[in-house]
């Protein structure tokens, strides 16, 4: 990815440092979705967060403002999310790594979401109602999906397509189209996941975009889980530019 602000990669520099994830990898930990998460983001102005998430092009950006309480923000290149699943399964793993110890809530804007792990999957629990308003659209073949570059109609901006591959195992593939967050096509979407999971009634597991690998059930009291695998490409101290850290 070409970033559009400058990216300084020594390793004394005493800015906030952006780490680069892919999340809901396969079990080889090819694939998933790539996610950009500021770690100690109280040297980047709320007003410039989401310019930067704009400049840096990620589907979505999070810039955590407490890491002992997992309190943070999420942006899109277009707008702040108040939920988001790929972004909050990613900073679940990140944070659970930088403080030493499980993690049992992260905090987007829209209240506490639950957290854990399970083998080599991190996990999250969240209300549906929370969720952006995905609109799931049934295929009747899973290799038209699989094809799936852009949605079926241009108003279709906000959608998933899915279909079955095998109904008793619960497997199926999936696209999302989210144009109107301002996002390109998603290799892997969670919140969408989640929906699915809860229209069905069934954990499924969801081959997404091009190889990513999503793990998705409902739960009680309008709620959903989602999960996967989370690695780490790279991190990069940030110069964001308008700080006043004079650093």
């Amino acid at each position: 990815m070409a970033f559009a602000v400058n990216l300084i990669r020594e390793r004394g520099a005493r800015r906030p440092v952006l780490n680069v994830l892919r999340v809901f990898c396969d079990s080889a930990g090819r694939f998933g979705s790539p996610l950009g998460v500021v770690l100690d983001s109280r040297s980047v102005p709320p007003e410039r967060r989401q310019s930067l998430a704009t400049e840096l092009g990620f589907s979505e950006t999070v810039f955590v403002d407490d890491p002992d309480t997992g309190r943070l923000r999420i942006f899109t290149p277009a707008a702040e999310l108040p939920f988001a699943g790929h972004p909050l399964v990613g900073a679940a793993w990140l944070l659970s790594r930088h403080l030493g110890r499980p993690l049992r809530h992260v905090v987007p804007p829209s209240g506490p979401v639950l957290t854990w792990t399970s083998d080599d999957l991190v996990w999250i629990r969240a209300q549906l109602a929370v969720a952006p308003s995905w609109r799931l659209n049934h295929m009747a073949d899973a290799t038209a999906v699989d094809a799936m570059t852009e949605p079926l109609q241009p108003e279709q901006d906000a959608d998933q397509f899915w279909a079955w591959i095998d109904k008793p195992a619960g497997t199926v593939p999936a696209r999302v189209f989210a144009s109107r967050y301002g996002v390109p096509p998603d290799e892997a979407c969670g919140s969408a996941s989640m929906l699915l999971a809860a229209h069905l009634g069934r954990a499924i597991t969801i081959t997404h975009g091009s190889g990513s690998l999503i793990h998705a059930c409902p739960a009680p009291n309008g709620m959903a889980d989602v999960g996967g695998r989370v690695t780490a490409d790279h991190w990069c101290a940030l110069d964001v530019g308008g700080t006043g850290d004079g650093h």
